[in-house]
Order: C-alpha cells, then sequence, then structure tokens
C-alpha cells in the first residue's frame, strides 16, 4: 500500500487512529493535534499543533505518525508543525470532553472563578484545586471533597 491509494482523507482517518501519548482514552484528532493532511506535489502533509509550545509529547506523536505512516509503505511525506493558529481547548468536540471525563480526567470548561471543577467520578462541585501543575502542562489537580478522589483536570485555554 503507498500513498498513490491512499488519498489525503484516508491518510488523515489512519493517523487518526493514533491515540494521544498521555491520554490514550482520545486519539490526536479528537485532541485537536492533527490539524490536517494534505498532497501536495506528489508528497503528503501532515500539519500538528501541539498543545503547548514545548509539549514534550509532540515528538513521541511526530514518531508514531512516521511509524504508522512507514508501516504502509507511505514515505512522500513531511510532518510540519504549526504554531499559529495556537491549539486551543474550543478545538475539543464534545464527544471528545465525554472521553476526558469517562477516563476520570475533568474535561476543560470555561467557568467563573467562583465556580468549582466538576469531579469526573461522582460528578460533585464540592471539589478544591490542590496544585495548578499536574502530570502535564496541560492538566491541574484536584480533589474531591464528595467522594474523596483527586483527580486531573484539562485545563481551558
Amino acid at each position: 500500500m503507498n500513498s498513490e491509494t491512499l488519498n489525503s482523507d484516508k491518510i488523515a482517518e489512519l493517523l487518526s487512529q493514533i491515540p494521544d501519548p498521555e491520554i490514550p482514552a482520545i486519539n490526536i484528532a479528537e485532541l485537536g493535534v492533527l490539524r490536517g493532511v494534505e498532497e501536495k506535489d506528489g508528497m503528503i502533509i501532515i500539519t500538528i499543533t501541539p498543545t503547548y509550545s514545548g509539549c514534550p509529547a509532540l515528538h513521541a506523536i511526530e514518531d508514531e505518525i512516521r511509524r504508522t505512516l512507514l508501516e504502509k509503505n507511505i514515505n512522500n511525506f513531511k510532518i510540519v508543525t504549526s504554531l499559529f493558529p495556537a491549539w486551543s481547548t474550543d478545538w475539543m468536540t464534545p464527544d471528545t470532553r465525554k472521553k476526558l471525563s469517562d477516563y476520570g480526567i475533568a474535561p476543560p470548561e470555561k467557568k467563573q472563578k467562583t465556580e468549582n471543577t466538576i469531579c469526573p467520578f461522582c460528578k460533585s462541585d464540592n471539589t478544591k484545586l490542590t496544585s495548578w501543575f499536574g502530570s502535564t502542562a496541560c492538566k491541574a489537580l484536584h480533589y474531591c471533597n464528595n467522594c474523596h478522589q483527586p483527580f486531573e483536570e484539562f485545563k481551558c485555554i
């Protein structure tokens, strides 16, 4: 199989099967990191945007894209990192947000400063922020006073 038999839509579909290395419950397309796949002068151009500039997962995503395409004997591709427009949590669909919650991560939600983050386990708002810095730069740590579970929140960007 080569890029002659796969058009850019089929390649995008193939790449959308790549899970996010930090949150395997969602894939790189659902997260919004996979921005586009296009064919230009016989070359497949894959555009990705990191959730944060300097995101450590970006290299793992690039490596997985490369591995996935090479396994399909597609070698006429180029991976382009685009920082503009900057990635935004607005790119996440409601289905992606639900997948995050089902996985135990509070999805990004725009809220007032007085509102607490909803616990993904028991859906209580009786929660508190314990650290603005979670396991990755895009997440914060919280604690649910209702079910006594610590959890992460995907920061709203």
